[in-house]
């Protein structure tokens, strides 16, 4: 397992990690002053300041991408399906002008909270099914600008209202469906929040492989979460094995970035500098 006590080359900054402290020009600036070489932004945040600005604030603070933030919401009622499918043409289009390495995909839980205004359901069966249906098309659209798809599992609790695919094995079933000569176009982004309970975690992450291995997130989950999507805490402070998960993604051959990811209102009133410096110092002594 690498070493990342003596510096944070390897560190990744997830944009939703400071979200509310500034717009992302300002959070590209912030990381190119801490020396932080790589982010993961997101859609919202490269729409706020434009795309063609967002590229070039990327590219004359010399930074890199860990991935672009986020594909998927699959699920929609008939008359929005045209929508999501647009909508997901378009985040591969703007992840290759931004030089994103893979789309994060975040695939939907049920219609009317992936798309509102969808019919209400209680079909969570056929949302799975839409959500297969939808990558299977996305992947067609992504081969052709080279843009490989990394499926994220979310935890459990995310099922109705943001994900579906709840469990790296899912979301590897559904890789090995879609892309059984692992071409390398269809992976999975393994965020520690939404994977560390799971007793199979170990074993799936060796199913997975190098080739597979396309994301990897950090940050610690707290006892108590007082808000499921926005209290995640900073590395250290919960309750998360996180070296232990990393040395398993490591183990496979896994060699990029370590991303930082934190939905926290606790840290977003916090002052930029003083989460980025505290970002690095876990990354360091942590992750």
């Amino acid at each position: 397992m690498r070493d990342f006590s003596a510096d944070h080359r390897w560190l990744s900054l997830n944009t939703a990690t400071v979200r509310k402290q500034g717009d992302l020009v300002e959070i590209i600036d912030a990381c190119a002053r801490h020396g932080i070489r790589a982010i993961d932004p997101w859609r919202d945040q490269v729409a706020a300041v434009g795309l063609d600005r967002a590229a070039r604030a990327v590219r004359d603070a010399g930074l890199e991408l860990s991935g672009y933030c986020r594909g998927g919401m699959f699920t929609a009622d008939a008359a929005h399906r045209t929508e999501a499918r647009d909508d997901n043409r378009r985040a591969v289009d703007e992840a290759s002008a931004l030089g994103a390495p893979c789309i994060v995909l975040v695939v939907g839980g049920l219609p009317q909270y992936s798309r509102p205004g969808s019919a209400t359901s209680k079909d969570i069966v056929a949302a799975r099914t839409q959500v297969e249906d939808a990558i299977a098309e996305m992947i067609e659209y992504a081969r052709e600008a080279e843009m490989p798809l990394a499926i994220e599992p979310l935890h459990p609790a995310y099922a109705a209202d943001r994900a579906c695919v709840n469990t790296t094995k899912h979301a590897l079933d559904i890789c090995d469906r879609l892309d059984p000569q692992r071409s390398g176009a269809l992976g999975v982004a393994l965020d520690v929040y939404h994977i560390w309970w799971d007793p199979e975690l170990l074993q799936q992450i060796s199913r997975a492989g190098r080739d597979r291995l396309l994301a990897f997130h950090v940050c610690d989950w707290l006892v108590p979460t007082k808000d499921i999507l926005n209290d995640r805490g900073m590395m250290g402070d919960g309750v998360i094995d996180i070296r232990s998960v990393r040395s398993a993604v490591e183990a496979q051959g896994f060699a990029g970035y370590s991303e930082i990811e934190i939905f926290s209102n606790d840290w977003w009133s916090r002052p930029m500098d003083e989460v980025l410096q505290t970002c690095i110092e876990r990354h360091r002594s942590v992750v």
